[in-house]
């Protein structure tokens, strides 16, 4: 160490509270690391080791003022999955492109599907049974099997969001869940293909959980899952609607419109 110095400070004023204790500074290569030992009524000794670079003292009336970065109270992040980490799994854009590949009437697959896809995706259908409903209610020029590959093949990743939640999961230590409105298939598929499993802690989807979003209970399945405190979540999500639902529940709502708008947003929770 290049130089070292113990001052006892009685009172220290730390994080607005006062009390009895003894700061000990070190200096090396520049950067200035602290030892606080607090003392309790009981006389037991509190030890804490942090590093700063901002601090001042008043030796006339011993009182040392340092600042430091504390640990967030977030502990967990709960996302959605469309649109924030990937892209939507069979949105009205990529339906569009469908119509237009297998040459569909687009009218009638339109209404077939908004007729139909809610109950795909709580889980009450599979697949097969929307296919069968909205494309291959009579016969076709092209397979099931073409169309399956073109529906999947709509997936893409945001590689920088799944980046930074990955990074602030390392960083934090936090838990990540996702919380999506998606069909059994399509997410089983994504997940897959997108090694979500490996930063994902666990998945509250609507066709696992058979509650689909605006119902809150989804929320509320996803914080019994995390046993956590609302308090103490993030939720990230595309749909102001969503995010308000959550936030009646008492989790900190994120609105997402894309990475940089995001990433502020999280430093400023102090997930930086």
């Amino acid at each position: 160490m290049e130089s070292s110095i113990e001052f006892r400070a009685a009172p220290l004023q730390f994080c607005g509270a006062v009390r009895e204790c003894t700061i000990e500074f070190m200096q090396y290569k520049g950067v200035i690391f602290g030892c606080l030992r607090q003392t309790n009524r009981k006389s037991n000794c509190r030890v804490q080791v942090f590093q700063t670079n901002l601090f001042q003292w008043q030796l006339n009336s011993f009182t040392l003022i340092f600042f430091m970065r504390s640990k967030p109270s977030v502990t967990t992040i709960f996302t959605d999955l469309g649109a924030v980490l990937l892209t939507n799994g069979w949105d009205r854009g990529s339906r569009k492109k469908a119509i237009a590949h297998f040459n569909l009437d687009p009218e009638e697959t339109q209404e077939r599907h908004h007729l139909t896809f809610d109950t795909y995706e709580v889980g009450k259908i599979t697949l097969d049974e929307y296919l069968n409903r909205v494309v291959f209610y009579k016969k076709r020029s092209f397979t099931r099997l073409e169309f399956g590959r073109f529906m999947f093949d709509q997936s893409k990743p945001f590689d920088d969001m799944i980046q930074l939640v990955k990074n602030l999961k390392k960083k934090y230590r936090l838990r990540i869940a996702v919380v999506s409105n998606e069909g059994r298939e399509l997410a089983e598929y994504r997940i897959k293909k997108f090694m979500l499993n490996d930063f994902v802690d666990f998945f509250i989807v609507s066709s696992f959980v058979h509650f689909r979003k605006p119902d809150a209970d989804i929320f509320r399945v996803a914080l019994d899952t995390a046993q956590v405190n609302p308090k103490q979540v993030v939720y990230i999500e595309d749909r102001p609607m969503f995010v308000q639902v959550a936030e009646k529940l008492g989790i900190r709502g994120l609105h997402h419109i894309d990475y940089a708008t995001t990433l502020k947003k999280l430093e400023n929770l102090g997930l930086a």
